[in-house]
């Protein structure tokens, strides 16, 4: 089966008209022609599943391959009192809200986490800065945690609520159930063999690894089952995506 990315279909349109490679490039930055080609919930999300098989695996790794510097992306440290008191207790309070459209919401510590059974990958991390790393996590499936919450049929995404604020407001993102269910989809608290360090994530973090660094949220303490965005922050599905126009499905 021929795999079509996000990037490879504007390519594609813009061969069709007559421009190859740097001319493609120019198109996609144009913020009418991205508008018009990523911006609608219907285009946007329907394309992407029409065009690409999403359970492919993204490559992993050995352990020999792992980046021996991992640079952080996003909040390096949310640094308000609340979380501050969670650091100086090493998250012995933390607890992951699993919510809304569930039969049985959950109230997870790390322990709970870790207690679940285990995925651990080596992938690649490539940020929308331009930069990738490779590292290893570790953290139940999200498909597993959901399983247990009991999530309902009529869930269509799965939003992540998390501790560092933008604006006042705590950061938000958001996949849908296919990406929830994929397996390499985790709730991540280990990084390299290690629980996670305050910059990147602890205690939990997501890991989408078949889209960008962005998506991957950080600092998660709910997350919950919905049937629409359009409640969700302005209704784009994530902060970034509301801020300043980044691509709700953010696969590579």
């Amino acid at each position: 089966m021929t795999i079509v990315t996000r990037r490879a279909l504007v390519g594609f349109g813009a061969a069709g008209a007559g421009l190859l490679l740097s001319g493609c490039d120019q198109l996609a930055n144009q913020p009418g022609f991205r508008k018009i080609l990523f911006s609608g919930d219907k285009i946007n999300r329907g394309l992407q599943r029409a065009l690409s098989d999403r359970a492919t695996l993204a490559p992993e790794f050995r352990a020999d391959q792992m980046s021996p510097n991992f640079r952080v992306n996003g909040t390096r440290n949310p640094n308000t009192p609340d979380y501050n008191v969670h650091v100086a207790s090493r998250f012995a309070d933390w607890r992951v809200q699993i919510g809304g459209l569930v039969d049985r919401p959950l109230s997870l510590s790390i322990p709970d986490l870790g207690a679940m059974p285990q995925r651990a990958q080596i992938t690649r991390h490539d940020c929308v800065e331009g930069w990738s790393a490779i590292g290893k996590w570790q953290g139940p499936m999200l498909g597993t945690v959901l399983q247990a919450a009991g999530v309902r049929t009529s869930a269509r995404y799965i939003v992540f609520t998390c501790a560092d604020l933008y604006n006042g407001a705590p950061y938000y993102e958001s996949i849908d159930m296919v990406d929830a269910f994929h397996p390499q989809t985790i709730l991540a608290w280990a990084m390299n063999d290690q629980r996670l360090s305050v910059g990147h994530g602890a205690p939990v973090r997501l890991r989408v690894e078949r889209q960008l660094g962005y998506k991957h949220a950080k600092y998660v303490a709910k997350v919950d089952a919905v049937a629409s965005l359009d409640g969700i922050g302005r209704g784009q599905g994530g902060y970034w995506e509301d801020a300043i126009g980044y691509d709700w499905y953010a696969g590579i």
